[in-house]
Parts: C-alpha cells; sequence; structure tokens
C-alpha cells in the first residue's frame, strides 16, 4: 500500500509542476527538440501553423488526469496561448511528464484549433517519438513504428483531419490502459 500511495504522491507532484508557468526559453528549446526529432522535425517547413506544450503532467489511479499550458503559432509567429486537460478512465497507475506539439496543416485546421474549445476525442493518438515502440489506432485506420532517441527518432507520423500530434517523454512511469480524450481551450494574445 506504502508503494501505491508514494505514486499517488509522486503523480500529484507532476501534476502541481505542469500548472507553473512555462518560461519563454522552454517554449523554444521545445520546438528545438521537435525539429530535430525525426520525422516532426518536416512538418515545420509544411505546417500552416502548430501548438506546442513544453510540459504536460499526466498522472492516475484507476482515474487519471493530465495538465499542460502551451502556445500557439501561425506561420511562425506566436498569436495565441493554449491549456490542455484531459481525463482517463481504465487501468492505469503512476505519473510522467512529456512534451507535446500539434501541426496545423492548413488555416482550416488552425481555425478549427483556436475557435474556442476544441477536443480530440478518444480515437485521436499522438505519435511519441521516444518510446522503443508505439502504436495507434483511430477511425482512419492504425499504424505502429518504432523510434530511438529524441536526436533519432523514426515515426509514423501524418496528418489526421488537418492536424499531426507528436510527443517526447520527459519522464516519469506510467502503467495505463485507458480511454480518454484531450479538452484544450484558446486565448488569443492582446496586441
Amino acid at each position: 500500500m506504502s508503494r501505491h500511495l508514494a505514486v499517488l504522491a509522486s503523480s500529484v507532484a507532476l501534476l502541481c509542476l505542469a500548472s507553473t508557468p512555462a518560461r519563454a526559453d522552454d517554449y523554444a528549446d521545445t520546438v528545438k527538440v521537435f525539429e530535430i526529432a525525426g520525422e516532426s522535425g518536416k512538418f515545420f517547413k509544411s505546417a500552416y501553423g502548430y501548438a506546442v506544450f513544453p510540459t504536460i503532467a499526466k498522472a492516475g489511479v484507476g482515474i487519471g488526469g493530465a495538465h499542460g499550458k502551451g502556445r500557439v503559432y501561425e506561420i511562425g509567429q506566436h498569436v495565441g496561448d493554449t491549456t490542455v486537460t484531459q481525463v482517463s478512465v481504465g487501468l492505469q497507475l503512476g505519473g510522467q511528464a512529456y512534451s507535446q506539439i500539434i501541426f496545423f496543416e492548413d488555416q482550416r485546421a488552425f481555425r478549427e484549433f483556436t475557435s474556442g474549445n476544441f477536443e480530440f476525442g478518444a480515437e485521436a493518438s499522438a505519435v511519441a517519438i521516444t518510446a522503443a515502440a508505439g502504436a495507434k489506432a483511430s477511425t482512419a485506420g492504425s499504424s505502429a513504428g518504432a523510434s530511438g532517441g529524441r536526436h533519432d527518432a523514426a515515426t509514423v507520423g501524418k496528418y489526421y483531419k488537418g492536424m499531426a500530434t507528436f510527443t517526447v517523454a520527459k519522464g516519469g512511469l506510467m502503467y495505463e490502459a485507458s480511454v480518454g480524450g484531450q479538452k484544450f481551450s484558446y486565448t488569443p494574445v492582446k496586441r
């Protein structure tokens, strides 16, 4: 039982860590990681825009949650801020932190994301670019891929409904077989 309490305590600590404000350098550093991490780097050349989250903290014991703060870029310019919240239900135990980037293929996908409250349903999946192996299934089909470290990752990333999502693990340990979706909010930068 004490092991479960230790896992829960570390999970709560990770969630608290994600709620602290990210520094401007955190965003630039995270973008650099994705620029050199395999397939995700190619998306910067053709994407209309992207949302980047330096740290999303995730924790769960049966019921799980995740939270993180990010920035939204349109044609290379910071145009707004975003938050992500996730609730998941299923077999899960532990906590982890990861970075995430969502590329928008075109202006339509960008507008859909920035229209207010946007959600990825349970069928949407991110491609983990530092995991030893990964798989995803969605209504568009299924795919799998393997990758190495954060500098030589090979992925199966592609646009799905105008968006492509990649993650890089930062730390922690999470056992998970759950269903959940991500909900995003967007606030434009005041000029």
